[in-house]
């Protein structure tokens, strides 16, 4: 039985790395925009040389919408930028990427929960389950 408290864990679990992409995005749209007001730059400037609207670049810099990583690129070629300035104070305070999760189903996860289980006997009917349905597919 699942108590509330597992299922409150759970969710704050899943939902932690969305957090963090949030977060990442907002702090990669702060350093597009103090680049660009260092360089003296409008957001109708710099959209105009990414061949794009000035409310895209708004998006960018408020971290509504996420840079792709190709344009992240161009971006940082037009304000004359590594790639690693967009993320440079987020790694100097330690911060993290979430490990990305295997997708449902892949073999990695199979793998992993497989090797999760204790149960010796659990694991064996398991085994067994996963040989017949091989075998079955063969035929």
């Amino acid at each position: 039985m699942t108590t509330k408290k597992t299922r409150k864990s759970a969710k704050i679990q899943k939902e932690a790395p969305l957090q963090t992409a949030k977060r990442v995005d907002r702090h990669v749209g702060i350093m597009i925009r103090q680049r660009r007001k260092e360089l003296g730059l409008t957001q109708q400037g710099l959209a105009a040389q990414l061949d794009i609207s000035y409310q895209q670049i708004q998006k960018y810099e408020s971290g509504t919408n996420r840079v792709s990583a190709g344009r992240l690129y161009i971006l940082a070629e037009i304000l004359g930028v590594d790639l690693s300035y967009f993320f440079r104070e987020l790694l100097e305070s330690g911060a993290r990427p979430a490990r990305a999760e295997p997708a449902s189903g892949s073999p990695e996860l199979v793998a992993r929960d497989f090797q999760a289980i204790k149960e010796p006997m659990v694991r064996a009917a398991l085994f067994g389950l996963i040989k017949a349905l091989r075998e079955n597919g063969r035929r």
